[in-house]
């Protein structure tokens, strides 16, 4: 037998008990590699590419009145008419005797009038006219030389072993539909423009499950196409299921890989033995080899009516002779394509190629099972409609005439279901559903749409057909700039609006769908940076409350349990803003203290913010009860201050306060007072009649300072929290008068002293109709005056309006 015949019948029995992984072929001695034949029954020791063209056949396939083309047809069923003509040329120079088989399993032999037998050189006698018998599992196709014994011994070999022609069948078949997909990847890449591969490839190779080299689409232009296809034989994509089955394979008994391969159409074209798993066919045909025979596979490669077979090996027209062994659809019932497709994605019915994206089913873009092929539209009007679906693995999916779609729909715009559905092979089956929609112009700003100048701005849009959007534009002056954006949805899209270098002030977002005429203008405003609101803070029972943030300054009211409130005084601290919020209104403002709420700030410029409110226990409050002025001991010449509400300068105060409501007074509280004109603030120590009266004791010139002047305003204290600013007392400041003297002759008074800028005028009557004027600025130490007739003087004085005190006049 020699070496290389020792070591190939060695590794027959080998292939036999396990699935070849590539790894296999390294058992055999390299000397033996790429030896075509060996003495003693050997056969090929190397799975050799199917690129040698041969004969074609033409075969149909009839099934409940319907005939189809062997390319069309997946499956075969029982009961099948199989009408099988060889297409050899006229002048053949060579006779073939063409014999089909059926078989019904590796361990069952076939009956005798399971084979058929033709002479494809004589017309009358050269086609098979068959029935699919009951019970048969795969079919073959053998083109036996024409010498005596040769169709018996072809017979006898197929009965004594069928599971070799089994096994030879289920590998052929699968070779063809792996060959089908890598044939498709090269033609569309062979006839796509250099500049297209880079968008085209990627796609093409997702839709036909065909592992593409990135490397190629970095190359120059016109060098890409040759790199795509050079090697295609080992193209074939080994996928997430391909790789698992692949590995399982190595090491794994026969029969469980035999199993795996006989899967209908295998797995539809993601399981690849073809390339993935090498299981050399010609090395099982081999065992048959006589001194007048030997079988090679051929691969059949449906084009239309035709089917070409291609080989492996050269045939020999010399003994021995060489028998090409195809293979025919498995006989199993149909399994339709799982064809499947995201389940939130709507598509926009308005191309006119509108592509329907299918995954899971490389096969029906590699071949013609799938046939007939339609998305059957129901509009909302329940009338349905079917508009032709076209395979295209370039595009990823069926492509129909939009038009159409959008004329099935009634009433215009109203989103449509459209299920794909069509025949594979004789089986009809029903694919996907997709949700189509019609372009809208009903888009508009969702939720808070303040757009702010200085960056890109955050906008959702809702209410329009997400899916028909091709395109978003910012307008600003006259300007359209290009804005990025993204679906949300099948009615929402977000868009990032250009605004880093924008001014405040109108803006539009246009909206460009699929199949309109032009944009949607959605009319919105950009504005300055926005006010920040952190919360609204206030004591139950107050109509004032403090508002912080930053940028207060564009706050113009705010809203809360239908009281509004205006700005009051702004202060800027290190963290941002504090502003006075006081209620105009009068009436109760129903908060209660601990309560949750939202109040609505409204800007200058017509946006609107939410803050948070919190509030507080109510603030200690009082109400004065009765006060009295115990003046400091007089001068050389004393000065009486007139009327109520009016103390001097450097006189004591003692007041009494009633606390209000449920406020109790306790050791500890405080009473502040502020003078209005210096804003200086003193805290006073209360003394308690009770829990309900307290008393208080002030001196503004030594607790507010010499600049205390004015009305006075005073708060209560407790626990750290201050209650509400109620009016106290005004302080006058008095000049110090040394001598008062009137010269009777003369009937005039002369008033001498220090501080005379302190008094506005001075007279002797009721009113300041007919009194001296002292002018702004005065330096003087005397003024003279008219003699009063009531012996009395009164000055009037510049630190509250009206205030007036005043001196007895001698003489």
């Amino acid at each position: 037998m020699g070496r290389c015949g020792e070591a190939a019948a060695g590794y027959e029995a080998r292939m036999v008990r396990k699935a070849l992984s590539r790894r296999a072929l390294r058992w055999l001695p390299l000397a033996c590699m790429g030896a075509a034949t060996v003495q003693g029954g050997a056969v090929h020791a190397q799975a050799a590419a199917f690129d040698l063209v041969g004969p074609s056949i033409r075969v149909s396939v009839s099934h409940d009145g319907v005939t189809l083309p062997l390319s069309q047809v997946p499956n075969l069923s029982a009961g099948d008419r199989l009408r099988i003509t060889a297409d050899l040329p006229a002048k053949q120079g060579a006779r073939y005797r063409m014999v089909l088989a059926f078989l019904r399993g590796a361990t069952n032999p076939p009956p005798k009038d399971w084979l058929f037998d033709v002479e494809t050189w004589k017309a009358k006698k050269a086609t098979i006219d068959a029935v699919v018998p009951d019970g048969a599992g795969q079919a073959v196709l053998l083109l036996v030389p024409d010498t005596g014994g040769a169709v018996d011994a072809v017979s006898s070999a197929i009965r004594g072993r069928p599971g070799a022609f089994v096994r030879a069948s289920q590998e052929l078949n699968q070779a063809m539909l792996d060959r089908a997909r890598l044939e498709t990847f090269v033609d569309h890449v062979r006839t796509r423009d250099a500049a297209e591969l880079n968008d085209v490839s990627p796609q093409l190779a997702r839709s036909l499950a065909v592992k593409l080299d990135t490397d190629c689409l970095l190359r120059q232009t016109d060098a890409r196409a040759a790199c795509l296809t050079q090697g295609s034989n080992a193209a074939v994509l080994a996928d997430g299921q391909t790789s698992s089955i692949a590995q399982t394979l190595a090491g794994t008994p026969a029969d469980i890989a035999l199993q795996l391969s006989a899967t209908p159409q295998a797995g539809f074209g993601y399981y690849s033995p073809y390339i993935g798993v090498v299981r050399d066919v010609a090395r099982l045909l081999g065992a048959f080899q006589s001194a007048q025979l030997q079988f090679i596979p051929a691969l059949g490669v449906p084009r239309g009516e035709l089917t070409g077979l291609l080989l492996n090996a050269v045939p020999s027209f010399r003994k021995p002779q060489s028998v090409l062994v195809a293979a025919l659809p498995s006989v199993a019932a149909a399994t339709t394509p799982p064809l499947s497709v995201k389940a939130d994605d709507t598509l926009c019915a308005t191309e006119p190629r509108l592509v329907l994206p299918v995954t899971g089913a490389p096969l029906v873009f590699a071949t013609d099972y799938a046939r007939q092929m339609a998305l059957r539209v129901r509009g909302a009007n329940g009338v349905s409609r079917d508009v032709p679906a076209t395979a295209d693995p370039v595009l990823g999916g069926y492509v129909v005439d939009g038009t159409q779609v959008l004329a099935a729909t009634a009433p215009a715009g109203a989103p449509v279901q459209g299920t794909l559905h069509g025949l594979w092979g004789f089986q009809p089956f029903d694919g996907p559903t997709f949700r189509l929609v019609a372009p809208s112009q009903s888009w508009k700003a969702a939720g808070d749409a303040s757009l702010v100048v200085g960056r890109d701005t955050p906008l959702v849009l809702d209410g329009g057909a997400a899916a028909c959007v091709s395109r978003i534009e910012a307008e600003r002056d006259g300007q359209a700039v290009p804005a990025t954006w993204t679906r949300q949805g099948a009615e929402r899209i977000a868009v990032k609006v250009p605004l880093t270098d924008a001014k405040p002030g109108p803006i539009a977002i246009l909206v460009h769908s699929q199949g309109t005429q032009g944009p949607q203008r959605v009319a919105l405003h950009a504005y300055a940076e926005v006010a920040r609101i952190d919360g609204f803070s206030l004591h139950a029972g107050d109509r004032e409350g403090v508002l912080t943030g930053t940028r207060l300054d564009q706050v113009a009211s705010l809203s809360l349990a239908g009281t509004t409130f205006r700005p009051g005084a702004l202060d800027r601290v290190a963290s941002g803003d504090r502003l006075e919020m006081i209620a105009g209104e009068t009436g109760a403002l129903d908060v209660k203290a601990g309560q949750s709420a939202q109040a609505r700030v409204a800007l200058v410029d017509g946006r609107s913010l939410s803050a948070k409110v919190m509030v507080s226990t109510p603030r200690p409050a009082a109400t004065l009860v009765g006060q009295s002025v115990q003046q400091a001991a007089p001068g050389k010449v004393r000065l009486e201050v007139q009327g109520t509400g009016l103390m001097p300068q450097d006189a004591r105060l003692t007041f009494s306060l009633k606390a209000e409501g449920a406020i109790r007074f306790s050791v500890g509280d405080t009473v502040e007072v502020e003078a209005g004109a210096t804003g200086r603030t003193a805290s006073l120590p209360i003394r308690l009649q009770d829990a309900g009266i307290a008393f208080a004791e002030l001196v503004p010139s030594q607790a507010l300072g010499s600049g205390a002047m004015g009305p006075l305003r005073f708060r209560v204290v407790q626990n750290g929290v201050a209650g509400p600013w109620r009016p106290l007392i005004a302080v006058v400041r008095l000049p110090t008068l040394d001598t008062v003297r009137c010269d009777t002759s003369v009937n005039t008074c002369q008033l001498t002293g220090r501080d005379l800028f302190l008094i506005s005028a001075v007279g002797g009557g009721a009113d300041t109709a007919g009194a001296t004027a002292v002018p702004d600025g005065f330096t003087g130490a005397t003024i003279d005056v008219p003699r009063p007739t009531t012996g009395r003087l009164t000055l009037w004085l510049r630190d509250v309006a009206g205030a007036k005190a005043e001196v007895r006049v001698d003489g």
